[in-house]
């Protein structure tokens, strides 16, 4: 058993995480690649581009290739994920249609999005994350923690810095640990969150958490979170140095979810196997 290896296809594969997961594949002896999926405009000048990222040109199809066809392209046991909203929900039905398991870390979802995930997810094994760092997963648990004692008498702010070619805002990030604080807390999230201040916003309400969103550059990606009282302040801080975080947590992922059956994971989930860490 051992030796069985887990066969993997990336969905958005020569995207910036697409590229970094085939060359942390590379190096992994429990996965296999088996097909990178790109956009239909984009197979034949990646193909001549980047061809250091496959092992042949066989292992690139397009997204809709595997939509429409089904002989030997089902060959895989897991999808990654990191594509964009539209195109996860176009390869959740062909997981659904295929009993493919899937590892999700596309961000920027919908609520109509996110329930389609969640139905999904009781007919085939998801693990989604908008966050697949280690450190990050850690974080959530501090939180957790430390909202139970302070949470009702301190000001709290996340502060999250990306890339400027980052399309969506807050990010995903940013919005879990909001949505972590407020359910330790039992508040309302959709309440709770602000999202912009501007002019004369009057003193600060309580039981509220604030958000602010930096683009620029090419930071990885950045989080802050403050609690802060008229006493003390306390500061959590998350900086990605390199994108082979986000990829070695997936592919942790891909191999735990391996012999899991239906349902919606997180990597809360992965981290309590303490043994593939």
């Amino acid at each position: 058993m051992k030796n069985i290896k887990t066969k993997i296809a990336i969905s958005g594969a020569l995207g910036r995480m697409g590229k970094i997961l085939i060359k942390e594949i590379k190096k992994n002896k429990c996965i296999k690649l088996i097909y990178g999926l790109v956009p239909n405009t984009q197979i034949k000048n990646h193909c001549n581009n980047d061809k250091k990222y496959f092992l042949n040109k066989k292992k690139f199809l397009t997204t809709l290739s595997i939509l429409k066809k089904n002989k030997n392209i089902s060959s895989f046991d897991t999808l990654i994920d990191f594509s964009t909203p539209c195109t996860t929900i176009k390869m959740i039905e062909y997981c659904i249609k295929y009993k493919k398991k899937m590892i999700i870390g596309t961000t920027g979802f919908n609520p109509i999005q996110i329930n389609i995930i969640k139905k999904a997810s009781k007919i085939i094994p998801i693990l989604y994350s908008p966050n697949f760092s280690i450190g990050i997963n850690v974080i959530h648990k501090i939180i957790q923690y430390i909202s139970n004692i302070l949470g009702n008498n301190s000001d709290i702010e996340i502060i999250e810095s990306h890339h400027r070619n980052k399309i969506d805002a807050p990010s995903g990030t940013a919005l879990q640990l909001g949505k972590i604080i407020s359910k330790s807390m039992n508040w309302n999230f959709n309440e709770s969150a602000i999202f912009s201040r501007y002019g004369n916003i009057g003193t600060r309400k309580n039981h509220t958490i604030g958000f602010s969103t930096i683009r620029e550059g090419n930071t990885i990606g950045e989080h802050t979170i403050l609690f802060s009282n008229e006493h003390e302040k306390i500061s959590i801080k998350h900086k990605a140095i390199n994108r082979s975080v986000f990829a070695k947590g997936a592919l942790k992922a891909a191999i735990w979810i391996h012999n899991k059956k239906k349902g919606l994971y997180n990597m809360s989930d992965v981290l309590h196997n303490i043994s593939i860490l």
